[in-house]
């Protein structure tokens, strides 16, 4: 067998060597240019990524809040480290959490003040980040491109983000 041919287990068959190459390409670069990301928005805001992602949601939201389960499955994380992770956020004022009006099931996530002004103070300098490592690296087509890698990736992970 050469390098580039399949090898054939349980009927399915492997990624060659050139489609492993693409693959470490993709998934290397993909982890340095979050950490890169995360690294500048630290650095200018103070924000974790996961701060960000969280504050991004409530402000978005109606009325910037959510229920926790809701904001969970928005940013795509489990129950409980979201919970951990408000609790951090709470301490530092940067959310609070009230009872359910509605429910008291569960809790809402609220944007208070201090998280509102936090975010509006990262989201120049993570838009400028973005822009220069991402957007101008690439030429128009590579980005449209891009942009449909990804598009195909979502739908064959489905909406579980499982195959």
């Amino acid at each position: 067998m050469t390098e580039n041919t399949p090898q054939r287990r349980s009927g399915r068959q492997l990624p060659t060597a050139e489609q492993l190459r693409i693959w470490r390409d993709f998934i290397e670069t993909a982890d340095a240019l979050r950490s890169q990301l995360s690294s500048r928005l630290q650095t200018e805001s103070a924000l974790s990524p996961g701060d960000y992602a969280v504050l991004l949601a409530l402000s978005e939201a109606e009325g910037s809040g959510m229920r926790s389960s809701e904001l969970a499955a928005g940013i795509g994380w489990q129950r409980s480290r979201l919970s951990h992770h408000l609790g951090r956020m709470e301490r530092r004022g940067l959310i609070r959490r009230e009872e359910c009006a509605a429910d008291n099931r569960g809790a809402e996530v609220v944007l208070t003040p201090t998280g509102a002004e936090a975010f509006r103070g990262a989201t120049y300098p993570h838009l400028r980040a973005i822009r220069e490592l991402f957007v101008d690296a690439l030429t128009p087509d590579q980005l449209a491109a891009a942009g449909e890698v990804a598009v195909a990736l979502r739908a064959h992970l489905g909406p579980s983000g499982k195959v």
